[in-house]
């Protein structure tokens, strides 16, 4: 570890340079923010604070669930006429040599890497479309809690699992011998990416590049842990989401749902 992870560290703030690799953060960018607030406050019981990201004029809040900082939710330039979406970010020890290492693999670096106020961001996509972050920097003060709770995971829909493994083992340094990165293994045609041993993500294949429901194009998809999936469903509808599916397996229940400016995630009972 260098001196700046360690002073970072001894602070009780994780770096970005001791867990490389991991998803360490999410974010919604929404067209809205009062709307946006207004929907997961009612649905997920989230309350907001304002916070900078060293951009003047830039509007972000932290969502926060019982006092903890979960996720951040941005607002989409309205020039851009982007959809509204979750995005996971991936830590990573140096954003510029990660955004190097996504292009010389034929993938797309679409924003930065960006000076922000305790880090440097970047926003790419992959070979077949999928759109993630990457953060290099300061992470929440309690991290190991965040990844325990906030997502309870995060999924990638994609063409062929196990090439896209490839594309993102090779730019984060999944499965190598580095300290703290993650390591990867292969579990019923998916791949399932473990942090210290915690599944932090999961790979699976089927996704369709052309496809007309969004449900089956390949993107990275958060999954949210509730105590009930029946009540949320209720208070998504309630306050202009939509159920997408439902599903129940061996570990528990969950539904997938559009919130009311159509981003899709997940609940979950599984945690």
């Amino acid at each position: 570890m260098d001196k700046k992870s360690a002073a970072v560290s001894s602070a009780g703030v994780t770096s970005s340079h001791e867990v490389f690799g991991a998803p360490c953060w999410i974010t919604l960018m929404a067209r809205n923010m009062r709307d946006a607030q207004d929907f997961y406050g009612a649905v997920l019981g989230w309350r907001f604070r304002r916070a900078r990201l060293g951009a003047e004029g830039t509007e972000f809040s932290l969502a926060l669930s019982d006092g903890a900082p979960v996720a951040g939710i941005g607002v989409v330039d309205a020039a851009l006429q982007a959809p509204s979406g979750w995005t996971p970010y991936f830590a990573v020890a140096n954003a510029d040599e990660t955004a190097a290492r996504i292009r010389e693999r034929s993938a797309t670096v679409a924003v930065g890497p960006l000076n922000l106020t305790v880090g440097r961001a970047a926003l790419a996509a992959d070979r077949d479309g999928a759109v993630f972050g990457i953060w290099e920097g300061e992470l929440i003060p309690d991290w190991l809690t965040w990844r325990k709770s906030a997502p309870a995971w995060v999924h990638l829909r994609t063409r062929n699992a196990f090439e896209a493994a490839i594309f993102y083992g090779e730019v984060f340094d999944w499965a190598s011998d580095k300290t703290g990165c993650c390591q990867v293994d292969y579990e019923e045609d998916e791949v399932v990416l473990r942090h210290e041993g915690q599944m932090v993500a999961r790979l699976s294949s089927g996704a369709a590049e052309a496809a007309p429901d969004p449900m089956i194009l390949p993107r990275w998809h958060v999954y949210f842990p509730v105590a009930d999936v029946e009540t949320t469903v209720q208070a998504a509808r309630h306050n202009g989401g939509e159920v997408l599916a439902r599903r129940s397996t061996d570990h528990g229940s969950e539904a997938t749902l559009r919130d009311s400016e159509g981003a899709m995630f997940t609940v979950t009972t599984r945690g």
